[in-house]
């Protein structure tokens, strides 16, 4: 009990020892510090949930030999995340161009580069909206330790001034102002350091789902185009190509 009211005491006198300058700067890096923990924790949160949809929607399209199910989800649910917002978009546009198509109007371009444009378009909004509010991390990131460094300059400008005007330098003179440059020094620091990881975290993983985004953008557009599923990554189809390749080649051995 003595130290926790020995330590709320040394508290309150750094907090009446600040001037006004000082205290300002104080308050600047606290409220960078909420503002930067807001981010990150609604970022992540974000990027968790749209992995989730993620998944949802990819699950949707590939297990399914029909897009049908696809659409009814897309018709019972609010619009949240990239990947809903891509496949209704891009299947209001397959669905407008066949409209346009059965009126015989004439059209000034093929369906192929009507749903990339959409996908294209798409692509572009979705990547702006995840990246809302990193630059202001990386402002954060940038200026908290020149705005803690600021404050240690005027507590050491302060220090030389209290020695200037008593005419000693001992301990007792120096140590409030240097002790108050110390902290505004530490808490740049402690307001960048988060801000900088953070930042990188957060442009790694939508980085990561933005390629996930585009994979599944071609998938559709493919499936749109050809009517079919296309894994590029399966094995069978090359297994396949194989079977058919060796019967064609041994019915022509047997031919001759």
């Amino acid at each position: 009990m003595a130290e926790t009211g020995s330590q709320s005491i040394k508290i309150t006198a750094f907090f009446q020892h600040l001037n006004s300058i000082s205290l300002t700067i104080l308050i600047i890096l606290l409220f960078m510090s909420v503002l930067t923990w807001y981010l990150i924790i609604t970022k992540t949160l974000q990027l968790g949930f749209i992995y989730w949809q993620a998944r949802k929607i990819s699950k949707l399209f590939w297990n399914n030999s029909s897009l049908t199910p696809i659409m009814i989800h897309l018709s019972q649910t609010q619009l949240h995340d990239p990947f809903t917002h891509l496949t209704l978009q891009v299947f209001n546009a397959a669905i407008y161009y066949e409209k346009r198509l059965a009126k015989n109007l004439t059209t000034l371009c093929s369906q192929n580069e009507f749903l990339s444009r959409q996908l294209r378009r798409v692509m572009t909004e979705e990547a702006a909206r995840l990246e809302s509010g990193l630059s202001i991390l990386a402002t954060i990131s940038s200026t908290a330790p020149f705005i803690g460094l600021l404050g240690t300059v005027l507590g050491i400008y302060e220090a030389l001034i209290t020695i200037s005007f008593k005419g000693t330098a001992s301990l007792e003179t120096v140590a409030a102002p240097v002790g108050e440059a110390l902290i505004m020094t530490a808490g740049g620091l402690a307001v960048a350091i988060p801000a900088v990881l953070g930042y990188n975290a957060l442009v790694r993983g939508q980085k990561a789902f933005l390629n996930k985004l585009n994979s599944f953008a071609h998938d559709l557009h493919t499936c749109l185009n050809t009517g079919a599923r296309i894994d590029m990554k399966n094995i069978a189809y090359i297994k396949q190509h194989l079977q058919i390749h060796q019967v064609e080649e041994a019915v022509r051995f047997d031919s001759l």
